[in-house]
């Protein structure tokens, strides 16, 4: 998927080998039509939301893609007989598939929330009590935020070794490779993009990991139990530690994006790779792979649909029809 100012665009391959295209203004959806969002500062908070909502809307397409008949490599008489036996959709599952990807957001950043920043709170809780007899809560924050940072590269390394996510981190890597090319190379081709690198500064991941540090620096400054002083109940304390975790997490996005930014317009700069090499080290080694051709023909035909887009205004789509 590549996004735009105004429009995003999903490229995906069907079962058949064909390229099938969508692209969408971004101002049909609800977060992309909330302009407040996308300040200096508040664009950090927009950045994860808008990444989470496009790329739910991305995996459902392409889902519809794998499934539709026409890109099917199978006898068209067979489907057209499968096809006569499917039942008819009933109102309550054209409901549910209305909700189903703003359903499948919310649970999927309640669960995020959960297991990066509850899971780190609730483990810091009990060691900072039961070990080290951390009083003042500072020590404790600091290993919330290290039991956090080593789920996120447990969690990423685990998923690394899953075939199909490996398959995604092609894609991940040859998107990477085509917006190189866009920035470095005179024009965008398979030939172009093959040629650049798979990381890139402004990446998902490095804007994680660059939150992850800026956590890092400035949460365990903030004082533990500020009610009380001192530690009192564990599953308490980590809760409403959890709490204002939630509320500080704006400011700590707000910035990391800002910085994601800088590192993104100062590329080419000695001291923007040194500050900014663990981002891309995390994409060389857990969140992107070198990718083949096939690979780089679908991102370099979404970047293509959504540069179109963007100076025409004219929307690329192979299947009107499919959502």
């Amino acid at each position: 998927m590549m996004r735009s100012p105004h429009y995003y665009s999903v490229a995906c391959r069907a079962p058949n080998g064909e390229i099938v295209v969508d692209t969408v203004p971004v101002e049909k959806t609800w977060i992309g039509r909330q302009k407040w969002l996308r300040l200096p500062f508040l664009r950090g908070s927009f950045a994860i939301l808008d990444s989470m909502m496009l790329g739910h809307k991305a995996m459902n397409f392409a889902g519809n893609v794998q499934v539709e008949d026409k890109y099917q490599k199978v006898d068209p008489e067979a489907v057209a007989v499968e096809k006569k036996e499917e039942k008819p959709k009933t109102k309550s599952m054209e409901f549910f598939e209305s909700i189903a990807v703003p359903l499948a957001m919310v649970v999927g950043l309640g669960l995020g929330l959960l297991i990066f920043d509850y899971v780190p709170q609730l483990v810091a809780q009990v060691i900072g009590t039961k070990s080290l007899k951390d009083q003042g809560g500072t020590l404790t924050n600091y290993v919330a935020e290290v039991v956090k940072i080593i789920i996120f590269i447990g969690y990423l390394a685990l998923i690394a070794r899953v075939a199909a996510i490996k398959e995604l981190f092609k894609y991940h890597g040859a998107e990477h490779k085509a917006i190189n090319a866009l920035e470095l190379a005179p024009e965008v081709t398979v030939e172009t993009s093959r040629a650049q690198s798979r990381l890139h500064p402004r990446c998902g991941t490095s804007f994680m990991v660059i939150v992850l540090v800026v956590g890092f620096l400035f949460m365990p400054l903030v004082p533990r139990y500020p009610l009380t002083g001192k530690p009192g109940h564990i599953l308490m304390d980590a809760s409403f530690r959890f709490l204002i975790v939630l509320m500080l997490l704006p400011i700590v996005a707000g910035i990391s994006y800002e910085l994601l930014k800088i590192a993104g317009k100062f590329r080419n700069e000695k001291w923007v790779n040194y500050a900014f090499a663990p981002g891309l080290l995390s994409q060389k080694v857990l969140t992107t792979v070198e990718p083949e051709t096939p690979h780089l023909e679908v991102a370099v035909a979404s970047l293509h649909a959504v540069m179109k887009a963007e100076k025409t205004g004219e929307l690329t789509k192979t299947d009107p029809d499919l959502k």
